[in-house]
């Protein structure tokens, strides 16, 4: 029996409902920039709740407070908008789910959603495990899934380990994404999704993601792509039939590096297999009142804000490292101590003219400096040495500017060996798989000048000629460390 006492707040979530999808429309009718930079917060929200403040504010607060008992009972049963508690919805979470699920659709005339997640694994996990489960009555099938086996590290130890070896369900690779009929081949009636990473990390693979869409929903089954490295800036898959796009959002989007998040967003009316239509229907905001509520993978409020703030530079910001990374590719493609680069911006690139026909800078053709739709590729790229590991590692230790470590899509440059980091757990036969060798090495662009991050790489690259470089750390003192000393000896 429904409690008439709920009516009121019924009533007043519907006008603000109402309200609120009135103002995502005309949102959703601006430019990218302008996205970025509002998001879905108004000057009405920011005057009527929040003080005046033109900055989305922190809300650290656990839960919420509600005026009475029939409040509570509409908002626990999700009958009316609710911050009942962090773990589920949270207000300065909602904002940077709004921004992002505005992004990832823009220049599309389909509905998206969004929920955010404390890590980019954590947004995989949540994309993909509901469609591996079992719904109302099917029977216990074995079930499948086909996915690239050119994925990052994290990914493929998900896949093989936690989904293949810990619960029996089969990861079906396909090694040339771009040939469809190897796709094809992987399907069967137990496959539940199709899984791709464009570009890929490290080795920047790519495939026709129309194709393997309209593939993925001939056999019913959904499209996820992860797009950390690009990003909405310069690709948004959904708009190409993908159904669901995954972002590390720790990454690109985040690029200051002061804090781990991620996010799934997914178009409303999902294709799939799984009896399950309130999934389909809106999957992020399924997500978020159901599995996400119970095991809890959701991002702080905190670090939702602070990728909200590095996200309303993010076009600006792709545009310049993608044409840095233009620049330092340029310049190692012509290295004599280096045997191949890996950049898709390169005309040389197997996969330059298909990534050409999906990767654009978003509203370049409205842009003043540009005025027409132009290509970018982002800021990943890798490079292999004329050497083995061991020289490989020489070069690397060489390197004076830009940071040694496992990340990427940072404000500042960086590069790592992915053989001895990011994709050692999946062993040998795992990285020939993905192509990735022991003489590689990723190199993420950064803002500074490329003049500089080129520096660095041809004296690093010196030590192969014969020159040795030393670089000294001195130990901390009170004071602080001072800077690293080089060495060079003939």
């Amino acid at each position: 029996m429904t409690n008439p006492g709920t009516n009121p707040y019924l009533e007043a979530a519907k006008r603000a409902s109402l309200w609120h999808a009135e103002y995502r429309r005309k949102m959703k009718s601006c430019r990218f920039d302008t996205i970025a930079v509002h998001g879905i917060y108004s000057m009405q929200e920011a005057l009527d709740f929040n003080q005046g403040s033109i900055i989305e504010p922190i809300y650290m607060s656990t839960s919420q407070g509600y005026r009475d008992a029939d409040e509570m009972e509409a908002a626990l049963g999700y009958r009316i908008p609710t911050w009942c508690y962090s773990r589920i919805a949270n207000p300065s979470i909602y904002y940077l789910e709004g921004v992002l699920s505005l992004l990832e659709g823009f220049g599309g005339d389909f509905e998206t959603s969004c929920i955010a997640t404390s890590s980019g694994m954590a947004a995989i996990q949540s994309a993909i495990d509901p469609f591996l489960v079992t719904f109302h009555g099917q029977s216990d099938k074995p079930m499948n899934f086909v996915a690239s086996a050119q994925v990052y590290g994290g990914t493929y130890q998900q896949f093989m380990m936690r989904k293949q070896y810990d619960r029996n369900i089969e990861w079906r690779k396909v090694i040339n994404t771009t040939d469809l009929q190897e796709w094809e081949s992987r399907i069967d009636e137990n496959t539940r999704f199709l899984y791709g990473e464009l570009p890929s990390n490290p080795c920047l693979g790519f495939f026709d993601i129309k194709a393997v869409a309209d593939l993925a929903h001939k056999y019913n089954i959904p499209l996820i792509i992860d797009s950390t490295v690009a990003t909405p800036a310069l690709l948004r898959p959904l708009l190409y039939g993908a159904d669901i796009v995954v972002q590390s959002v720790t990454k690109s989007l985040f690029s200051s590096g002061f804090g781990i998040c991620g996010a799934v967003i997914a178009r409303k009316n999902i294709t799939s297999n799984i009896d399950n239509p309130e999934m389909k229907a809106d999957f992020a905001q399924y997500l978020k009142l159901l599995p996400n509520r119970d095991n809890g993978p959701n991002v702080s409020p905190m670090n939702a804000i602070l990728a909200l703030n590095d996200i309303r530079t993010l076009r600006s910001r792709m545009d310049l490292f993608s044409r840095s990374t233009t620049t330092v590719a340029k310049f190692l493609e012509k290295h004599p101590q280096v045997e191949c680069v890996d950049y898709l911006g390169m005309e040389s690139h197997s996969l330059h003219e298909l990534a050409s026909r999906y990767m654009f800078l978003v509203d370049s053709e409205f842009d003043e400096l540009y005025g027409r739709k132009v290509n970018r590729y982002g800021h990943l790229m890798s490079f292999q040495i004329k050497g083995d590991a061991k020289k490989t590692r020489e070069v690397f230790d060489a390197l004076t500017m830009i940071w040694r470590a496992t990340d990427l899509g940072r404000i500042k440059s960086v590069a790592t060996i992915p053989a001895i980091s990011t994709h050692s757990q999946q062993g040998e036969e795992g990285r020939k798989l993905a192509g990735i060798p022991d003489n590689l090495i990723r190199l993420c662009i950064g803002g500074e000048h490329p003049d500089d991050i080129i520096k660095d790489l041809d004296q690093a690259l010196s030590v192969l000629d014969g020159l040795k470089i030393h670089v000294t750390f001195p130990e901390f003192s009170a004071g602080g460390a001072s800077s690293a000393r080089i060495k060079k000896e003939e």
